[in-house]
């Protein structure tokens, strides 16, 4: 039997707003008929992985994935987030009602592959289980009058270990360890945390010696847990909304991280230009073109 694909896009009292408010892990719920017969069960996991760019409003423009299954029936949700604030008060908002997809898959066997197949995949493309609902974001038309600007030195930092390797209650502890060495490093060097990822952080620092100071005392604290990261930083400019940070100085930050090797500290020319007295020395790593960011920036190696 051929499996069949159903797709459109959903708003939020739809069948698959059901998915938005599972728990991250895979569960059964009984399902019952409008005769109150048990249609069968559903199995439910959310995923989240959070990114950077400069056209989301609040500077994150992150995904979430929903994978539902009802007996033979595999039912998907995605779309775009918006990651608010971190650790138990982290909020996570569809920045547009999310799409849907419906595999009819013709027997549970051939549903239950496809849901393990489409969680797996999740797990590989460095998304992190999700606990908690996705709320429909619901803007302020005057929200641009109170915004302001500040400047700041913008750190990412990521681990580059990876989820599937280490398998869930594993990577759950050594980000516990790998969280509490970074944060122990933030607050030595005054740094402000703004969002985590699943195993990644950004901050940023009032100095730029400050922020590449906490980036290598960072790389050598989670050393002693058996892990490398890589980290980039970047300075400029940003917009603050009450407790809210966003701009494109964030996505240049994170686009500098990605062009690290593992183990490595690379900051943009900006960064550098403003370092010129502090005695820390850098490697020329040549001139790069940052996904999604205009022109191509020189990059440097932090060698202390």
């Amino acid at each position: 039997m051929r499996t069949r694909i159903h797709t459109r896009a959903i708003g939020k009292s739809s069948l698959g707003s059901t998915v938005a408010n599972a728990g991250m892990y895979d569960y059964a719920l009984p399902q019952v008929g409008p005769n109150g017969l048990s249609i069968g069960r559903t199995f439910m996991s959310k995923f989240l992985r959070i990114g950077v760019h400069q056209s989301n409003v609040s500077g994150y423009t992150s995904k979430a994935w929903c994978v539902r299954r009802v007996g033979s029936t595999v039912f998907l949700k995605w779309g775009a987030v918006e990651v608010r604030g971190v650790g138990d008060g982290r909020k996570v908002y569809w920045t547009l009602p999310p799409r849907a997809k419906t595999i009819r898959c013709g027997t549970v066997q051939r549903a239950k592959d496809y849901a393990k197949t489409a969680i797996a995949r999740r797990r590989n493309h460095r998304y992190e289980p999700l606990a908690g609902n996705i709320a429909i974001r619901r803007r302020t038309a005057d929200r641009g009058a109170e915004l302001e600007q500040a400047l700041a030195t913008i750190l990412f930092v990521r681990s580059t270990e990876k989820a599937a390797r280490l398998g869930d209650s594993r990577w759950t502890q050594v980000m516990n360890h790998y969280y509490a060495a970074v944060r122990r490093e933030l607050k030595t060097l005054r740094g402000r945390e703004v969002v985590t990822t699943g195993d990644g952080l950004l901050a940023t620092f009032g100095a730029p010696a400050a922020g590449v100071r906490c980036a290598t005392a960072i790389r050598e604290a989670v050393r002693t847990l058996g892990l490398e990261i890589r980290a980039g930083l970047h300075a400029g400019e940003y917009k603050v909304s009450g407790a809210e940070v966003f701009g494109l100085a964030f996505h240049i930050g994170a686009r500098v991280a990605a062009k690290a090797r593992a183990g490595e500290i690379l900051v943009s020319s900006a960064v550098k230009d403003l370092m010129s007295q502090s005695g820390i020395r850098f490697k020329d790593r040549g001139v790069h073109q940052l996904k999604g960011v205009p022109e191509r920036w020189h990059l440097y190696r932090v060698e202390h």
